[in-house]
C-alpha cells in the first residue's frame, strides 16, 4: 500500500508492534479526552485563503532561537524509540538532519545524547526531566553540552505522570534488552516492572514533584543553553515564563485555543511552538496562522519509525513539508511571515449570543 499521508502509519505500526509498545505510543491519560481535543481543537478552524497571488516561489525557511531550518516542522521528544525500530534516534536523527529541520531528544530515550551525536551533523535540542537528584540533572545539561544540543526543552507539566490507563493494563515496562541510554552510568536506566506502569513508578521514585519557577532560574545557573519552557497551557504561565528568562515557550495539549491566548501573552517577546494533534500541512498552517513560530510532531515519528526505519521518518517529514507548502499556495502566502491571523477564522471568533438575549 502506497502511503499518502501521515496517519497511514498508525494502523501500520499498530499492526507490527507488541501491544504494549504500541499503546505506550498512541495512548493518553484517563478518557483520553485531550487527545482526541489536540485533533479536534484544529479541525474546528476554518481558512480564509486569499486568491489571485503570485505563488510562483514559496518559501518556507525560518529561524529558531537563531538556527536556520528549511520549514517550521521539527521533531518532538518522544521516549524510548528503540522501542519502535531498533535504529531508534539515531534513524530519527539523520531523518531530521537530512529534512533540514530540528530533533529534540527525550531525555528517557533509548540512545544517549553522545550515540546521537555521533550520528553526524545537525541541530538537535535536549528534552530534560527535573530528577530529584539535582546532580543527575547538571550532568545530563552537561553532556548535552559537550554532545552539540544547542538548547534545552524543560518539561514542567509532569511532576507526577498522568493515568494511562492502558499502561497500567499492560504492565508496562521497558523492554529487558533496552535501558534508558543517558541514565546508564548513574543506575537510573533499568525500569523496574511494577502492579501498574513501570513507568509511572519510575516517574513517582525519580521525578521532582516540588518543581518551580525558582528551578528555571537554577538551570540558567548551569548552562548557557537557551531554555525553553515546554507545558505552558496558560497566558498567565506565558507571562511567568518570560519572567523566569525563558528562550521559547512549547505549548503542549490542547493545540488551538490556549496557543492564541499564550501568544497574545507572550507579545512577541519570545518565540511560540505547539506540539499535539498535528497531522497534516494544513494543521502546520493553522497553528502559524494562530502566532506560533513552528510546530513539533511526536507521534507521526514513532509510528513511521515502526513502519519503515528512517525512510517512514523522512517521508513523514517531506508528506506534511508538501501539505504545508500547498496550503501556503492556496491561502496566497509566499513567506512565513504572510501567513497570519486574517487567514483562519475559529470558532470562538464568533460572538457567542449572552445567556438570556434575545435571537
Amino acid at each position: 500500500m502506497e502511503i499518502t499521508n501521515v496517519t497511514e502509519y498508525d494502523a501500520i505500526a499498530k499492526q507490527k508492534l507488541p501491544k504494549m509498545v504500541y499503546d505506550y505510543y498512541a495512548s493518553g491519560a484517563e478518557d483520553q479526552w485531550t487527545l482526541q481535543q489536540n485533533r479536534n481543537a484544529f479541525s474546528r478552524i476554518l481558512f480564509r485563503p486569499r486568491i489571485l497571488i503570485d505563488v510562483t516561489k514559496i518559501d518556507m525557511t525560518t529561524t529558531v532561537l537563531g538556527f536556520k531550518i528549511s520549514m517550521p516542522i521539527m521533531i518532538a521528544p518522544t521516549a524510548m524509540q528503540k522501542m519502535a525500530h531498533p535504529e531508534g534516534e539515531y534513524a530519527t536523527a539523520r531523518a531530521a538532519s537530512a529534512a533540514g529541520t530540528i530533533m529534540t531528544l527525550s531525555s528517557w530515550a533509548t540512545s544517549s545524547v553522545e550515540e546521537v551525536a555521533s550520528t553526524g551533523p545537525g541541530i538537535r535540542f535536549f528534552q530534560l526531566y527535573v530528577y530529584k537528584d539535582r546532580n543527575v540533572v547538571a550532568q545530563l545539561v552537561r553532556r548535552a553540552e559537550r554532545a552539540g544540543f544547542k538548547a534545552i526543552a524543560l518539561t514542567v507539566d509532569t511532576p507526577r505522570l498522568g493515568r494511562r490507563e492502558a499502561d497500567i493494563k499492560n504492565r508496562f515496562t521497558l523492554p529487558p534488552f533496552l535501558t534508558l541510554k543517558n541514565f546508564e552510568g548513574l543506575d537510573l536506566g533499568k525500569m523496574d516492572k511494577a502492579d501498574d506502569s513501570g513507568l509511572a513508578s519510575y516517574v513517582a521514585g525519580q521525578i521532582d514533584r516540588s518543581l518551580s519557577w525558582k528551578d528555571v532560574k537554577w538551570l540558567q545557573t548551569i548552562t548557557k543553553l537557551p531554555i525553553l519552557v515546554k507545558g505552558v497551557l496558560t497566558a498567565e504561565d506565558a507571562r511567568l515564563s518570560i519572567q523566569a528568562g525563558a528562550a521559547g515557550i512549547i505549548v503542549s495539549n490542547h493545540g488551538a485555543r490556549q496557543l492564541d491566548y499564550v501568544v497574545k501573552a507572550a507579545q512577541g517577546r519570545v518565540p511560540v511552538f505547539v506540539d499535539g494533534g498535528i497531522r497534516r500541512g494544513t494543521d502546520v498552517f493553522k497553528a502559524l496562522a494562530l502566532g506560533a513560530s513552528g510546530i513539533f510532531i511526536g507521534r507521526p515519528v514513532v509510528f513511521s519509525l515502526a513502519a519503515e526505519g528512517e525512510a517512514g521518518v523522512r517521508k513523514v517529514l517531506q508528506m506534511l513539508r508538501e501539505e504545508f507548502e500547498l496550503t501556503m499556495a492556496l491561502s496566497g502566502c509566499r513567506s512565513l511571515k504572510e501567513i497570519t491571523r486574517d487567514h483562519i477564522l475559529t470558532d470562538w471568533d464568533i460572538p457567542r449570543p449572552q445567556p438570556g438575549a434575545r435571537l
